[in-house]
């Protein structure tokens, strides 16, 4: 069996593998052993579960799970331009670098009016009012890392 080591995509036995995670760091613990933090490779999830308990999916199986969410973001609008829904602004503040690009391109695909900003959880709460003075969004999104 292969060694789990940060930046390993895997998936959790006790959860009958329904998730994939990166493995984003492997901490020893005194009493418990290697545990491995986690990030939701498509979704936004964080866990942790002891080392054993990961399994490393099959190429095929991660391929088809990121081409399955590449298909869900880049799905064509169902409505024509002549009936398109004119939607607000929106101001997206995400703790996590990779979700505020993955969100930035979703938007985009979609032809929204938005700004997204990459803000530390901590910073959050300093910059928005200013950010609310600035673009004056319709639409506030706050997600943490």
């Amino acid at each position: 069996m292969k060694r789990i080591k940060k930046g390993d995509i895997v998936s959790r036995n006790s959860y009958q593998n329904d998730i994939l995670f990166y493995v984003e760091k492997i901490v020893k613990l005194e009493n418990r052993g290697k545990i491995a933090i986690l990030k939701g490779l498509t979704i936004r999830i964080e866990a942790d579960a002891p080392i054993d308990d990961l399994q490393i999916p099959a190429e095929s199986r991660i391929k088809e799970h990121l081409e399955t969410m590449k298909q869900k973001i880049e799905l064509p609008n169902i409505i024509d331009n002549r009936n398109i829904i004119k939607y607000g602004k929106i101001l997206h503040l995400d703790g996590d670098r990779n979700y505020s690009q993955k969100t930035e391109r979703y938007y985009k695909k979609r032809n929204l009016n938005y700004v997204v900003k990459h803000v530390m959880e901590f910073r959050q709460p300093i910059v928005i009012r200013n950010l609310l003075q600035r673009y004056n969004p319709d639409i506030v999104i706050i997600t943490r890392s």
